[in-house]
C-alpha cells in the first residue's frame, strides 16, 4: 500500500541537523505495515498530480495556521475534499487534523485557554492514551459530518473521525521525546510559558502510547472498505 505524505511544515531550521524531516517520523511511527510512501511538500507548493497517487494520505503538522493566508492552504483544502470524495483513507495530525476540519466546514482558531505541550493524557473511546502535544490552534467548531473519538478538558475536539474514510488526532504520536524538548528549547523559547514547558520536561521520562496509536493509524489505513 502506498501512503502519500502532504508535508505541511518543517523542524526548525535551528534542529534540522539533528531530526529528519516530519515525513521520516511517520516512517518510523509505521514501521512493519509493509508501506511505501511518496512525499509531498505542499508547505513549498508541491502537490500530487490527483487523489490517485497514493491509496491512502497522511496530512503532518505545521507551524502555520490552517486559518493564515498561504497560497497552498486553498489547494490543500480542495485536495482534502477531493480525497475524502474518492473514499481513499485520510489521516491528520496536529496541523492535519485542523486543516481537514477546516476543509469540511469547521473552524479553527489560536485558542484563548493557552498551549498543551508535552505528555498529554486523553480519553479515546474509554481509554486513557498518552501522547505528546505541541499546540495553541484547537478545531473549536466541528463540521457537521465528524465524530469525536477522543478529547480531555482542554482540547474537546482532540481525535475525530469522519465516516469510515478520515481520522484525526491534534496530539503528534510520531513525535518523540527528544524533538520535544528540542521544540521547547527553541520554537518554545519566548512564546510558551516557561512553567509550562518545565511542567512539560518534568514528565518526559512517564510511558506514551505512540506506538499503539502508530498501530491504530496503520490499521485504519489498510482497514478494507466497501
Amino acid at each position: 500500500m502506498k501512503i502519500g505524505i502532504l508535508l505541511t511544515g518543517h523542524p526548525p531550521e535551528i534542529l534540522q541537523d539533528q531530526f529528519e524531516e516530519y515525513d521520516a517520523m511517520f516512517r518510523v511511527l509505521l514501521d512493519g505495515n509493509g508501506f511505501t510512501y511518496e512525499t509531498f511538500a505542499v508547505v513549498d507548493g508541491q502537490f500530487p498530480k490527483d487523489e490517485l497517487q497514493a491509496d491512502g494520505w497522511i496530512i503532518s503538522g505545521s507551524r502555520h495556521g490552517a486559518y493564515e493566508d498561504h497560497p497552498w492552504i486553498p489547494p490543500l483544502e480542495d485536495l482534502i475534499r477531493t480525497i475524502q470524495k474518492s473514499g481513499r483513507p485520510l489521516i491528520g495530525v496536529c496541523f492535519g487534523h485542523q486543516i481537514i476540519a477546516q476543509a469540511l466546514g469547521g473552524k479553527v482558531e489560536k485558542f484563548n485557554g493557552g498551549w498543551a505541550v508535552g505528555r498529554t493524557d486523553y480519553d479515546y473511546e474509554g481509554q486513557t492514551v498518552t501522547l505528546n502535544a505541541w499546540h495553541q490552534d484547537q478545531v473549536v467548531a466541528l463540521p457537521d459530518s465528524a465524530r469525536v473519538l477522543g478529547s480531555n478538558t482542554f482540547c474537546q475536539n482532540a481525535m475525530v473521525a469522519y465516516g469510515d474514510t478520515i481520522w484525526t488526532v491534534q496530539a503528534h504520536p510520531e513525535y518523540g521525546d527528544a524533538f520535544i524538548q528540542g521544540l521547547m528549547d527553541t520554537r518554545g523559547k519566548g512564546v510558551v510559558p516557561e512553567a509550562l514547558m518545565k511542567a512539560a520536561a518534568n514528565r518526559l521520562p512517564a510511558p506514551d502510547d505512540n506506538p499503539k496509536i502508530g498501530q491504530l493509524m496503520a490499521d485504519f489505513l489498510k482497514k478494507e472498505r466497501a
